[in-house]
């Protein structure tokens, strides 16, 4: 089976890579000691603190081998190749609302990038594949969940 490739910023990609770091040299050290404790309190069989470790280790060791298959398969953003002459991951996007006139100011990225906070969507989203493409002053339609909804682009930037 293909793996997808995933996109990133340079931004996003050296997020993942700290994260990875800290996960491998700061956290597996904290589990590894909180598990070392937990066997001091004598049987495991009855020792929530064990398993409690134990849970907590393999997340994080699943969220490592997320982050280690996400980055040998990542195509990095090349700020140069991006344009405003229609939107693609990477852009920053003003819409204003058909409806009631209320601007969004988005940013398009790759999935493994997303924060609702910071309206950083990804291409994925439901606004997100109905911008891609697009260009300045087209009207766009979004189907979400919460009702269908019809914007204007009225900016796209670096």
């Amino acid at each position: 089976m293909a793996t997808k490739q995933t996109v990133l910023t340079k931004e996003g990609l050296k997020n993942l890579e700290n994260e990875l770091e800290h996960l491998k040299s700061v956290t597996r050290k904290e589990i590894a000691e909180k598990i070392k404790t937990a066997r001091g309190f004598g049987d495991l069989s009855e020792n929530s603190e064990y398993d409690e470790a134990k849970n907590e280790q393999g997340i994080v060791e699943a969220r490592i081998a997320e982050i280690e298959a996400t980055l040998m398969n990542v195509r990095v953003l090349d700020e140069d190749e991006l344009t405003t002459e229609h939107v693609s991951v990477g852009n920053k996007v003003i819409l204003e609302s058909l409806d009631d006139g209320k601007v969004l100011k988005i940013s398009l990225v790759g999935s493994k990038e997303v924060d609702v906070k910071e309206m950083k969507l990804s291409d994925e989203s439901p606004i997100g594949k109905a911008c891609i493409g697009k260009k300045l002053g087209e009207e766009i339609t979004v189907e979400a969940p919460m009702g269908i909804k019809k914007y204007i682009i009225k900016e796209i930037d670096k």
